[in-house]
């Protein structure tokens, strides 16, 4: 097998003594799950000509300086499971530059214009590099999945405060590059602030380094924030370090349910008051109901702590719930596993692949308001935050349009992560209007002057 360079094939025996032979997986031999992935992230004219799998951050390295010789696009991956959210990967190199049609021999992929596009992977730079269980700091490779550091975590008695889509797949890199924390953002903060460092491969094939192992250590604390949500357009990451944090003693869940001011009021008096849950979620009506929680909207509270604690600050929500005249009801231990657990699952489930999900954002003043007035299906809302998930089984363009200018209306916004490559094609998914946009590109320009890193997906085509 022989791939193209500028001018003429040559043999795939330079890849393979990058990555060995095992390393490659052409298109035609990937996996039609692998398949079906890459094809909700790219654009309908294009496809991924191989996945390469490195073993190392030295063999990550040598395939980004390979795939920058070769003028060929990266679409930086872990297990793919966000790998659809955001733009369409598209490429629109001049003509002048460009590599034949598709990177490799018999490929009939892609337009005239457009060069060579290969999925980089981190699947196999999975281990554990450094656990400082005193310090409460961990370092482990891109590739490792968020359950299994979990796993490791829990036997010194301490976790990581994410609580990301698809925990059994998504990556530490994966989780990084989409900023994906979930529900403990409201007592922990996001991905930005657990992340006290980074290694990444530079677009010329180059390591560089970012932070340190130490909590206190703000070497490079800028450069970690810029890469953080930047969805692969910079750099690929090859090792993190996050701060971690002990298992807490106890934990309750509280679920209120009735009208809206009502529930309205007691998110704001919750907010303002001195308890500290870590969680607080706006439901919508039909999420409620997949959960079993009842009718009409829903607000979840969890608490944390200390038994003591967990005690007392459950019995003084459920004190202001009765004052508003709300439902509300405390889950035994089971039931709340249990609904922790279908949370997520039911907001990311993967079974109807026409499913749109977005992420949104309003002022939190108008969270409740937001479910009420627009044609919302599931709706999670991170109420102390108002960042939020809606997920439709149906919806067309202008639907999303139509709730997009609401969020807007209410200070925030709309991004379609995960949606149909047609309907992708009929609207901006990002959406984005405000004054970093100039910023944003010179930045690009500035990590990525060949625009090799998943051109398009990100704002304005970066």
């Amino acid at each position: 097998m022989n791939f193209f360079s500028t001018e003429n094939y040559v043999s795939t025996q330079e890849l393979e003594s990058l990555v060995g032979a095992s390393g490659i997986c052409l298109w035609q031999d990937t996996e039609l799950f692998w398949q079906e992935r890459i094809q909700k992230a790219v654009a309908a004219d294009r496809k991924v000509d191989c996945t390469l799998y490195p073993n190392t951050q030295e063999e990550l390295a040598a395939v980004i300086a390979w795939a920058v010789q070769n003028r060929c696009a990266v679409l930086p991956c872990g297990s793919g499971s966000k790998l659809d959210w955001g733009g369409l990967v598209k490429l629109d190199f001049p003509r002048e530059n460009s590599l034949p049609v598709g990177l490799f021999k018999g490929d009939l992929g892609g337009s005239s214009d457009a060069a060579g596009l290969v999925a980089v992977s981190t699947s196999r730079l999975n281990r554990l590099v450094q656990h400082a269980v005193g310090d409460l700091t961990v370092t482990a490779e891109a590739g490792m999945k968020f359950a299994d550091l979990q796993k490791i975590l829990a036997g010194a008695n301490q976790f990581l405060a994410i609580d990301p889509a698809y925990p059994q797949e998504a990556t530490l890199g994966g989780i990084v590059a989409a900023a994906d924390a979930g529900s403990l953002r409201h007592r922990y903060r996001g991905v930005r602030d657990m992340l006290l460092g980074i290694s990444f491969v530079r677009s010329d094939g180059k390591i560089s380094v970012a932070g340190g192992r130490v909590v206190k250590n703000v070497a490079g604390y800028d450069l970690m924030k810029l890469f953080t949500g930047a969805y692969g357009t910079l750099g690929m990451i090859g090792q993190v370090t996050f701060r971690v944090y002990p298992l807490p003693e106890a934990s309750k869940t509280v679920v209120l349910a009735g009208e809206t001011n009502a529930l309205a009021q007691a998110a704001q008096i919750l907010l303002s008051s001195a308890l500290t849950p870590t969680a607080v979620d706006l439901l919508s009506p039909d999420l409620v109901a997949k959960l079993g929680l009842g009718k009409g909207k829903g607000l979840i509270v969890r608490f944390q702590s200390i038994a003591e604690s967990v005690k007392e600050q459950s019995a003084r929500l459920l004190q202001v719930a009765e004052k508003l005249g709300l439902q509300a009801n405390i889950c035994r231990d089971n039931d709340e596993n249990q609904l922790w657990q279908r949370l997520p699952e039911t907001v990311w489930n993967r079974a109807n692949y026409s499913a749109i999900i977005c992420k949104i954002g309003v002022r939190p003043s108008e969270a409740v308001k937001l479910l009420e007035e627009f044609p919302v299906q599931d709706a999670l809302i991170h109420a102390g935050s108002g960042l939020g998930v809606l997920r439709f089984e149906t919806a067309t363009a202008e639907t999303l349009l139509q709730i997009r200018r609401g969020c807007e209306a209410k200070g925030g916004f709309l991004t379609v992560l995960a949606a149909s490559n047609e309907i992708k094609e009929q609207l901006d998914v990002w959406g984005y209007t405000g004054s970093a946009i100039a910023l944003m590109q010179r930045i690009k320009q500035q990590f990525d002057p060949e625009n090799l890193w998943s051109p398009h997906r990100f704002i304005c085509g970066i």
